[in-house]
């Protein structure tokens, strides 16, 4: 069984000690998003980088893609309050996103895939969205004691991770640590 997030626990999600490691904007430009991209949060929670991306990448769309209906009324209450209009708010099953094929050209996965039970299909999903040339970022809990983040036993490494990507054209181009709790990777579709 996959370590889900509890949605009660959303404050979580944007506080002091997640704004130390992980800064929206800051990280976001580490990760290589630029202005012109259609970008997708997939698993988006509360918005946290899904707001400041769409003011990262003018008026192109933002999905905003999460399988819980509280999420997805937290982004719309903050983005409406930030004057945010180019996120497009998506309910989705685990195993489908609900957007079109090759419809984004970088994609946002922070702190999903060890929530994930079929890993693969999941993964087989995303390559579906995302055009020949995007990139797909991934944030994930380091696989080893933190301070927080779920079981060690629920995480998923960065290196099994690069596999399965890579096994569905997906090329590592990227490997970064932020703090000693995430790792980064950023893939670029072939």
């Amino acid at each position: 069984m996959a370590h889900k997030f509890n949605p009660n626990n959303k404050k979580k999600l944007d506080n002091e000690w997640r704004r130390e490691n992980l800064p929206p904007v800051e990280t976001l430009e580490k990760l290589g998003l630029k202005p012109g991209d259609v970008f997708a949060d997939i698993g988006c929670g509360i918005g946290y980088f899904t707001i400041p991306a769409a003011q990262m990448i003018g008026n192109n769309c933002a999905y905003a893609l999460d399988t819980l209906s509280e999420m997805l009324a937290e982004v719309e209450l903050r983005s409406t309050a930030a004057g945010v209009k180019n996120i497009e708010i998506v309910k989705t099953a685990e195993l489908d996103l609900l957007i079109p094929d090759e419809s984004v050209s970088f994609g946002l996965m922070v702190n999903v895939i060890h929530e994930i039970v079929d890993k693969n299909q999941f993964l087989e999903e995303i390559s579906r969205i995302i055009k020949p040339g995007g990139k797909l970022a991934v944030i994930d809990w380091e696989k080893g004691e933190t301070e927080m983040g779920p079981p060690i036993d629920h995480r998923f490494g960065k290196e099994e991770l690069t596999a399965m990507l890579k096994e569905i054209d997906f090329e590592c181009q990227e490997t970064m640590k932020f703090t000693e709790n995430f790792y980064g990777l950023v893939f670029s579709k072939k």
